[in-house]
């Protein structure tokens, strides 16, 4: 298939093997946008995930599926049964020239195989291992399946989501093995870097459940400084010593922006110039106008007064596009902006402008689909995308016939026998 050519990449010379399932998918795909070369195992039938949704023109197909693409892009693909006597000896073949396995099956599932860490450290000292699971290695929960909503629950995240009369919910669109993937990108490089040193690899423990308890970092603060937990508020932001409510997500006219009501210095700068706005459009109101904004305090106002004042604050906002509100926030220094939809992504200037979407071309659907690049720009190598995610068993011959040196009969016997 065509690639896109691009310029040395900082892990080019470098080969991932990588043995995961959606659970991990991120790491090699973020891996391999650095430039490693990121070969994709597969059992014979092709991944389970190729089943998940949702499809091309809505088509279910194995090789069709969208969550595939996103998740495998810059991978090239295999097919191995690693459970069987001769998969296996082929894989310590394929460990012999890597320098990253990474994989999220059940912890000891590869001590089992005779492909854990110990085992494949043998065979390359400089190998580094990195296991992605719902809750690590070790613990009463190693053995316990993770699901997305089970992950965000049990890491205290899914607490805070919600409104407060009601149970808290989990976020829309399945993310917590995005960050299990990313954590373990990030802690195979920090490994790589040590190799790079000593020149000796090592078994990276990935948890999702321990990077998704991360993102709770702000609540220990507020126990630390008040001694009281936050609770889960919804669109508004909950003043943790009076109990204010503050509302953060607005509703506009053709949509949602984000704005917050401030006292002192950002109330100066920021209501200020929100009330003249409004006045001059004759919707504030005698209360609005005589606030002194700079000796406005958030930390003692009442829930009263913040309602008298957010009432004429919605209207304004009601009457309003997120567009005509943005640029008239940029005019006049306010902290505002929209909250952005999907087609609002898709058209955005700023992305447009740092070339954040590429067309690749996929042959086999005789299409080329829009996908986003680069996650970062480097000055002096490239990141990005430049290849679609691997057919089933797209680069067989490629790596076992023009690197391990097997026939294409033997391949054959190979695959007539479930190895391949």
């Amino acid at each position: 298939m065509t690639t896109i050519k691009k310029r040395p990449s900082m892990l080019q010379p470098y080969r991932v093997l990588d043995l995961t399932d959606e659970k991990g998918f991120c790491c090699g795909r973020i891996l391999g946008d650095l430039g490693a070369d990121v070969i994709k195992v597969e059992r014979p039938s092709g991944d389970a995930s190729r089943n998940i949704g949702p499809f091309y023109k809505d088509i279910k197909h194995a090789e069709k599926s969208l969550y595939w693409f996103a998740f495998n892009a810059n991978k090239r693909g295999i097919t191995l049964n690693v459970e069987t006597a001769d998969g296996q000896e082929i894989f310590k073949r394929l460990v012999e020239r890597a320098d990253f396995v990474i994989e999220s099956l059940a912890p000891g599932y590869l001590d089992e195989l005779g492909l854990g860490y110990s085992a494949l450290s043998q065979i390359n000292p400089r190998i580094i291992l990195t296991s992605i699971t719902p809750f690590g290695q070790s613990g009463p929960y190693r053995n316990f399946k993770g699901s997305d909503i089970v992950c965000w629950a049990l890491s205290g995240y899914m607490y805070l989501l919600g409104d407060p009369d009601r149970p808290p919910v989990r976020i829309s669109y399945p993310h917590a093995y995005v960050y299990g993937g990313a954590q373990g990108a990030a802690a195979s490089l920090i490994a790589h870097y040590r190799r790079e040193l000593t020149g000796k690899g090592q078994h990276v423990d990935a948890s999702i459940q321990e990077f998704l308890t991360v993102t709770t970092e702000e609540v220990p603060n507020y126990w630390i400084m008040n001694q009281v937990f936050r609770q889960r508020a919804g669109s508004f932001r909950k003043r943790p010593t009076t109990g204010v409510l503050r509302r953060i997500v607005w509703p506009c006219k053709d949509g949602y922006v984000v704005y917050l009501i401030l006292g002192g210095i950002p109330g100066v700068k920021n209501m200020q110039p929100l009330v003249e706005w409004m006045d001059s459009e004759g919707l504030v109101t005698k209360e609005l106008k005589e606030i002194d904004w700079y000796s406005f305090s958030i930390a003692t106002v009442n829930q009263e007064l913040l309602d008298t004042i957010s009432e004429p604050i919605s209207e304004f906002f009601l009457r309003h596009t997120i567009a005509e509100l943005s640029d008239g926030a940029r005019e006049r220094g306010i902290m505002l902006y929209g909250v952005s939809t999907v087609k609002d992504i898709a058209e955005d200037s700023q992305l447009k402008a740092r070339d954040y979407w590429i067309e690749l071309e996929h042959p086999e659907l005789g299409a080329s689909i829009t996908y986003p690049n680069a996650f970062a720009k480097f000055s002096v190598a490239d990141c990005g995308l430049f290849r679609r995610a691997p057919l089933v068993g797209e680069h067989n011959e490629e790596i076992y016939v023009e690197e391990l040196g097997y026939s294409k009969e033997h391949l054959i016997l190979l695959k007539q026998g479930g190895i391949i």
